[in-house]
């Protein structure tokens, strides 16, 4: 039983109200009772907001499903339902020209483009790697990765000739990106012998080596003839260190399973230490304990002989949770659980509050800025919402107004419609907007969910609307002015194993006009770093063109015409139970929110709740239309928990699924597909949370 506490009539898991009290609070000199009779009066204005809204979307989908059973059978009519999706509200006007006037942006989000990292923020060490990925060692990456053109290392120890192949692929680096007055780096013997074809690129001297910049990213190369490496190098160079993750999200929504205020204690707590700076995790390996804790500043040596230091860790945002969830760690006046985006809004809010005000070992935002990334918001109106809900937070914490910062996540389909008026609702505090294909794939499926199956998942990858939506999010966004001012991200490379494919694909997204993206580890942030210096971004911006209209990103994917045989239903149908079951068994059993999850062809894929979303609905949808029976799903559950059972045969702390099918992760994984049109939007927390809890009363 959860001890509670009262206050200004709010109920408090007593943990969450002490740890506010005392650890942030008290350290900012904030008097107690006055912040909780403030929050307890901001509750009582947004919370039935936030229920008007989600009660809204209920409303809009309600007609859009009457809209489309009414036309069944009919040949969908372009025309009718764009002015149908207007008379409705769903459509709205566009706002006129406008650019966004957001101020104090940090440069690694407002003038450098670069990697991004996404950390479930549950997990301290995880937490700790991604914002300690500022730097990254580009020898490691390639010796590690199949990114390396070369034979794999042999077991054993050190691999001469995968080393020499990785030292041979860093000098081709350095040539294409910094090259030599004369010569190749190949061929030089010493550091005095240096000179570079562009001396602007030579910004210092750090304690070991040379700091170069190029495309605004900068590089070390290390000279040390003390290491391994670097005595048996000619020039003595012992590794290139790659400015890498530039920003890192650390995350409380879909990465995370956190149920209740346990959980929320254990995110804000984490979230405490990034910004306080202490925040350490200490780990067994190879039969030692190792401490992992925040880097240190790298310093340099400027050519006038100045000092100067570039940041050793990531800009960090924090994302909070969207505006449907609520959480039994407050309980309102009224006995109802408090909306969850609200109590993340002033809790993260709070703890950056430190860093503004000074009370930090590092330091976050050297603009006195937080950075929080909302999610799934479905259009302007939910937009303005949280631009409302951020002055009240900022007026709550006494802070300047539009402090809080806010990236706004494109996943949801009248998000998308309406860009520009979103980015108009929050246009001075805007400082990032992104795309991502699983969510936004799922919002699409459950809009249009009765208006007839739904495209394979790997031909809806083809689809019209896919296309529209990825070009419109750059188009609307650098003609509001986002370039320079705000990131404009694409979504993640989810197969940490593959980084070969990564290093030919991923760079699409810079040509698309991307000036950040989201890769799965701090290595893949090094090597996604390369394509920052192979293209200059901002300068890819200038020549895109103006945003298309709306028919394309309008247009529904349906299955018309199409008819598939067996072995393709069945096909599709084990995919998407595999991958169900996978990622849902983690998340209730073991309340593990990301991780990489083998898929049906045993690759591993870094998974969130993303995934859950479209698999779900893709199966509901075909359920609905006819194209599977119950009886298909269901056999397809039992011979692939068969398959998950298999792929998670070497974790001693695994509950199988088969034989255990009134387990709580087995009946969520069913309740997901066979409950899955009546969940709101498609969102899987509703079942996930509610099953989560489950599990965890089990013990």
């Amino acid at each position: 039983m959860t001890d509670m506490t009262t206050r200004a009539g709010l109920a408090i898991d007593s943990r969450l109200a002490s740890f506010l009290e005392a650890e942030v609070l008290k350290p900012l000199g904030r008097d107690a009772d006055a912040f909780w009779q403030g929050f307890a009066a901001l509750l009582a204005d947004f919370a039935p907001r936030n229920r008007a809204l989600l009660a809204k979307r209920e409303e809009l989908q309600a007609a859009i499903d009457a809209w489309h059973v009414e036309r069944a059978g009919k040949p969908h009519d372009a025309e009718a339902y764009r002015a149908f999706l207007t008379s409705i509200g769903y459509l709205v006007p566009e706002p006129g020209d406008f650019t966004i006037g957001t101020q104090n942006v940090d440069p690694e989000i407002a003038t450098m483009a670069g990697p991004q990292l996404v950390v479930p923020i549950l997990n301290a060490r995880f937490l700790l790697n991604a914002a300690n990925a500022r730097w990254g060692s580009l020898y490691d990456a390639f010796y590690g990765t199949d990114a390396l053109d070369a034979p794999p290392a042999q077991p054993g120890g050190y691999d001469e000739a995968r080393g020499a192949a990785v030292i041979a692929r860093g000098r081709q680096f350095l040539d294409e990106t910094f090259p030599l007055a004369s010569g190749s780096w190949a061929d030089l013997t010493s550091r005095e012998a240096l000179t570079l074809a562009d001396p602007a690129q030579y910004i210092g001297e750090t304690e070991k080596g040379l700091l170069l910049r190029n495309n605004g990213l900068h590089i070390e190369v290390v000279f040390d003839s003390s290491t391994p490496v670097g005595t048996t190098d000619k020039a003595n160079i012992a590794d290139i260190i790659v400015e890498s993750a530039l920003t890192t999200i650390a995350d409380c929504e879909d990465s995370v399973a956190a149920v209740d205020g346990e959980d929320k204690l254990l995110a804000y707590s984490n979230w405490l230490g990034i910004i306080r700076g202490d925040l350490e995790e200490s780990f067994e390996k190879g039969g030692r304990t190792l401490t992992r804790k925040l880097a240190g500043d790298k310093t340099y040596t400027a050519p006038d002989g100045s000092a100067h230091a570039l940041p050793g860790r990531s800009l960090m945002f924090v994302r909070n949770v969207g505006h449907l969830m609520t959480n039994p760690a407050i309980r309102l006046a009224d006995g109802t659980e408090i909306p969850e985006g609200i109590m993340d809004a002033v809790f993260t809010s709070a703890i950056s509050t430190l860093d503004v005000e000074g009370h930090s070992t590092f330091g976050n935002s050297r603009c006195a800025s937080i950075y929080i990334v909302k999610p799934k918001m479905h259009g302007p109106e939910e937009c303005a919402f949280t631009n409302d809900l951020f002055d009240a937070v900022e007026d709550l914490l006494k802070l300047p107004r539009h402090t809080i910062k806010v990236g706004v996540m494109d996943e949801e389909r009248r998000t998308s419609a309406n860009l520009a008026a979103c980015i108009h609702a929050v246009r001075d505090r805007i400082v990032f907007i992104n795309t991502g294909f699983l969510d936004r794939t799922g919002d699409e499926i459950h809009t249009s969910m009765r208006a007839g199956p739904m495209l394979r998942k790997g031909a809806m990858k083809g689809s019209d609307w896919l296309k529209a939506y990825e070009a419109r999010n750059v188009a609307i966004g650098l003609r509001h002015g986002l370039s320079g001012k705000a990131q404009i991200g694409k979504g993640m490379w989810a197969a940490p194993d593959l980084m070969g494919q990564m290093m030919v694909e991923k760079i699409g997204h810079l040509r698309a006009g991307a000036n950040t993206a989201w890769v799965p580890s701090p290595t893949a942030a090094t090597l996604h770093a390369l394509h920052y210096h192979q293209e200059n971004v901002f300068a890819i911006q200038q020549s895109l063109p103006e945003p298309a209209g709306l028919d394309a990103l309008l247009s529904i994917p349906l299955a018309e015409g199409v008819n598939w045989s067996e072995a393709e239903i069945t096909e599709e149908l084990d995919n998407n139970c595999q991958g169900l079951l996978g990622y849902v068994v983690r998340w209730v059993d073991a309340g593990v929110g990301c991780s990489k999850v083998p898929d049906i062809n045993d690759v591993g894929l870094m998974e969130d709740r993303a995934t859950l979303r479209i698999s779900s609905q893709h199966i509901a949808n075909w359920l609905l239309h006819g194209v599977v029976s119950e009886a298909q799903v269901l056999d397809s559950l039992a011979r692939m928990a068969a398959k998950v059972d298999a792929q998670n045969a070497g974790d001693p702390l695994y509950v199988p699924l088969t034989g255990n099918q009134d387990g709580p992760a087995y009946r969520a994984a069913k309740d997901l597909i066979f409950k899955g049109v009546d969940q709101p939007s498609g969102y899987t927390e509703p079942l996930l949370h509610q099953w989560r809890q489950v599990a965890k009363g089990q013990g």
